[in-house]
């Protein structure tokens, strides 16, 4: 008995001593909860990094969106593929989803492979041995006749701009393919698929491994917004608010955050605790310097750890007498599952035995104990690592939510944490020491990350089905080259048609001459008045030209109010007779009979430079008793009316011919003017001789073209929609001025809301809601669109906008209002650029020319605020006419200016120009 004592004591002591001699050793490895806690505050601070726009770039831990930011809701159903590419070998699944969503999940699986001449090889022979493993597996299931939704699980670190993309940033773990780095997984699987005719696969989402763990527990625990891997490699995701990721626009809900965790500590922040054989493992790795905290974590690297220190302890003849062996000093021979089996509870002594006889070693019960305890030491390790960058994750989520306490679940994965012996309780222990204001319920993935996959393909196919319906919407307002080729050709139809004596009467666009026969030659000066009437507001200005090409100029902005615009037409000329007073007294010129040009923004018939009849109104006028009448004598008997002040009234001028007029004083070879704002509308310098309904044919003439009327007679009824019809007929002239309702500012909100109100009836918006706002007519102003589609705003202003409204949106809601704007703006340029594609054609041929230069004067609101309405006209003149090198000039000074200089012409024309 006491020989049994003293051996079970010499034995003990025995193992003490090799321990303590092993901790000694490994002093380094052996990290206090200080510096667990000290390795917790520098992960927090990378992942903030991370989730930085500025800071991402230099940051360790590149936090990529995973655009996974919803879990099933039940109403998935069918089948679904899943590829499972990253580790030790590549799995294909076969996962069917019933109605009843996540209750019911049934998998069927293959492993295939991974040989090291496809991962080391190029990427055409990666992707085409993945197909042949896809087809495979199809055939075996008798499946390939089936047209199948798929998700793809790709563990390696991809910047996302959408689920179904990826683009490869680094390979990691053992991975090392060819002609892969910073290209698109996805583009080159589906190049791959493309290739076996006999399947038909639709590739929807990439998903990291790490979510599909997440995603995969998540059925079976709501609470899980985290999700783990220890294996081959290590990674980690997590569900972030989106108002704290820059990287994507938005800020409703959470999306999934994929930390790429592997690479914290590449920019030196680790070197405190990195020892000498982490340093020997990353230089003999296929990328040095990358990957370094995986490289002190990870499966695929802790055998060959034990291993270098094993080698080192022997050389130093602290382990196998001094003697080594010719496997203990091959890379690779002691692999992660030989450290698992000598770590056994109670097997692991006899493990070690074996293990190290199988190296060509000759242990004694000493160096058991001792490889053993290296072992523990490293595995230990890399438990409290993880441990410390999970508790750092942990702590954001708390934070994020504002609880004191959080309760929470997160989903486990990888071969190391599920085969380890003490791999598990060790890092649950760390964990919950090092945030004790967390519960945590540790939930093992039982299923892997590619039932993951396949659930978040489930709900993408729910969403592609949404998508599809608003695609189908979108559809009708998406112009082909040929549908804007016929319009081109059809507007130059109607061009010639008003033009003509005969075919004028009947002319959608009535082209009317303005008797503008001359354009600024620098002599003019003197001061003017001009007046500027088209939209909401009125400007009256002074305008001060001098010889030298210097104009100054003084106005004032008045508000033209629904009741006047709808009233009267002698209560409407009273008006501006009042703001003309308001203007002279404020500049102290009410004396002074100055010449006078009245920029006046509706279609007139003239008779001569200061004669006028108004055809009719646009633009959300209908004062009464002015259509037909001469505007110009109704300015004139309102100035008598007031009896306070007279002027000499010398032009009438459309405000197309004044921005015409404006920016040709800057520019001689400006022969058009192109106003696209609250209407739309263009003129250009004519051919006398072309100008049948005056007379005379000596010299150029500019026409005002009125192009809104163009369609009035149904030429482009086959690309107006439904909800063009209905804009219409709720307009103020219903039937009419059917181009410019298509095309600007005026109407452009109202479509959209026509829009918007479809879609949530179809239940796609707004939760299916349809608020009195948005019932409500004219609500949507188009200065929305300029707003909501200019790039440098995040959706998390597109929702206040909408809010302002009285909208209550989601992101998702806030996603596709932007991309209703942009599709009705998009077509609004689209049209305005084949409009004028038209216009700058018939000049070239008018001049017989091969190539025409010229310049065309633009202003209006909508080409000048909306972010891409201008890039999207010009590149359509350029596509439609490519005879034609057209410059744009933008009108600075408006279209007043222009009035000033008709009058100035006309004065020194005249011969009776002030000074």
């Amino acid at each position: 008995m006491f020989a049994v004592h003293l051996v079970a004591f010499y034995f003990t002591k025995l193992k003490e001593d090799q321990i303590k001699k092993v901790d000694r050793y490994l002093y380094h490895m052996r990290l206090s909860d200080e510096v667990l806690l000290d390795v917790m505050k520098r992960f927090q601070a990378e992942m903030v990094k991370g989730l930085g726009r500025d800071t991402n770039p230099t940051a360790t831990l590149k936090m990529l969106p995973t655009f996974v930011r919803s879990t099933p809701d039940g109403s998935e159903k069918g089948d679904f593929l899943a590829l499972d590419l990253g580790g030790s070998k590549f799995r294909v699944l076969k996962v069917k989803v019933s109605e009843d969503g996540k209750q019911n999940v049934q998998m069927e699986s293959q492993f295939y492979p991974t040989p090291k001449e496809i991962i080391h090889g190029s990427g055409t022979e990666l992707f085409k041995y993945v197909a042949e493993c896809l087809t495979d597996f199809m055939e075996a299931k008798d499946i390939k006749h089936k047209k199948l939704p798929l998700g793809f699980t790709f563990s390696f670190p991809c910047r996302q701009n959408k689920l179904e993309e990826g683009v490869l940033l680094s390979w990691t773990k053992h991975f090392k393919v060819r002609g892969v780095h910073q290209t698109d997984v996805v583009s080159s699987l589906r190049k791959a698929l493309r290739k076996h005719q006999d399947i038909d696969v639709d590739v929807l989402a990439l998903v990291n491994d790490t979510v599909g763990t997440m995603m995969t527990c998540g059925y079976d625990d709501q609470r899980c917004e985290v999700g783990v891997i220890i294996g081959t490699g290590t990674n980690a995701c997590y569900m972030e608010e989106m108002s704290n990721i820059d990287l994507v626009e938005g800020d409703e809900g959470r999306m999934c955050i994929n930390t790429e965790w592997g690479a914290f500590g590449d920019d030196g922040s680790l070197e405190g605790i990195r020892t000498e054989f982490d340093r020997e493992i990353d230089l003999g790795s296929i990328n040095p310097g990358k990957q370094l905290f995986e490289k002190m974590i990870s499966g695929l690297y802790l055998g060959e750890l034990v291993r270098l220190i094993l080698l080192k302890m022997a050389r130093e003849k602290l382990l196998f007498n001094g003697k080594l062996s010719t496997d203990l000093c091959t890379k690779g021979k002691i692999e992660t599952r030989h450290v698992a089996a000598m770590e056994k509870y109670k097997e692991g002594l006899n493990n070690t035995k074996e293990i190290l006889t199988e190296l060509g070693l000759t242990p004694s019960e000493e160096d058991c104990v001792a490889v053993q305890h290296v072992c523990t030491i490293v595995s230990f390790r890399s438990a409290n690592l993880c441990a410390a960058a999970l508790a750092a994750i942990l702590t954001r989520l708390r934070e994020n939510k504002k609880l004191i306490r959080l309760r929470t679940t997160v989903g486990m994965d990888g071969t190391l944490y599920k085969t380890h012996p003490q791999y598990a309780k060790r890092l649950h222990k760390v964990v919950r020491r090092l945030v004790p204001n967390c519960d945590v319920r540790f939930l093992l993935s039982e299923s892997g990350s590619g039932k993951g996959a396949a659930m978040v393909t489930a709900v993408a196919y729910r969403l592609l089905s949404q998508r599809k319906r608003i695609d189908e919407i979108l559809a009708y307002f998406r112009l082909t080259k040929e549908d804007l080729i016929e319009v081109k050709n059809k507007m130059r139809t109607e061009l010639e048609r008003g033009l003509k004596k005969e075919t004028q009467p009947t002319a959608t666009v009535k082209m009317l001459p303005t008797f503008v026969c001359g354009t600024p030659d620098g002599t003019e000066k003197g001061k003017f008045l001009a007046l500027d009437l088209g939209g909401t507001n009125f400007r009256v200005l002074l305008v001060k030209i001098r010889r030298s090409k210097s104009v100054r100029m003084y106005n004032k902005i008045f508000a033209i109010p629904l009741e006047i615009m709808q009233g009267t037409g002698e209560e409407l000329f009273d008006h501006i007779v009042q703001c003309i007073a308001e203007f002279l007294e404020y500049m102290g010129i009410k004396g002074a009979r100055l010449p006078l040009g009245f920029t006046f923004s509706f279609p007139c018939r003239q008779a001569s430079i200061d004669k006028g009849a108004l055809i009719g109104w646009t633009k959300g006028f209908k004062a009464t008793d002015c259509e037909g009448e001469d505007v110009v004598d109704m300015l004139r008997e309102a100035i008598k009316r007031r009896n306070e002040f007279d002027l000499d009234i010398v032009a009438i001028v459309n405000d197309t011919v004044g921005t015409m007029m404006t920016c040709g004083y800057e520019d001689p070879n400006c022969e058009i003017g192109l106003i696209a704002g609250t209407g739309s509308n263009v003129c250009y310098m004519e051919d006398m001789k072309n100008i049948e309904v005056v007379q005379g044919d000596q010299g150029r003439m500019c026409i005002n073209t009125e192009w809104g009327g163009f369609g009035d007679n149904g030429c482009i009824n086959t690309i107006r929609t439904k909800y063009d019809k209905e804009v219409d007929e709720g307009s103020l002239n219903p039937g009419k001025q059917r181009y410019e309702k298509m095309t600007s500012g005026m109407y452009l909100g109202e479509i959209v809301r026509q829009i918007l109100i479809d879609l949530t009836k179809q239940g796609l918006l707004f939760r299916g809601q349809i608020s009195e706002t948005l019932r409500s007519r004219g609500i949507f102003e188009t200065k929305f669109l300029s707003q909501i589609e200019s790039d440098r705003l995040a959706l998390l202003q597109v929702r206040k906008i909408l809010q302002q409204l009285g909208l209550d949106s989601t992101c998702d809601d806030s996603i596709i209002v932007k991309e209703v704007c942009g599709r009705i703006s998009k077509r609004a340029a689209q049209l305005c650029g084949a409009g004028l594609a038209a216009v700058v054609e018939k000049i070239r041929e008018n001049r017989n020319l091969e190539h025409l230069k010229t310049t065309v004067g633009v202003d209006g609101t909508l080409y000048k605020l909306h972010p891409h309405f201008s890039r999207v006209l010009q590149e359509t003149v350029r596509q439609l006419a490519p005879h034609c090198d057209v410059t744009f000039l933008l009108s600075e000074d408006g279209s007043g200016k222009g009035a000033a200089l008709i009058t100035a012409v006309a004065k020194r024309m005249h011969g009776i120009a002030e000074n």
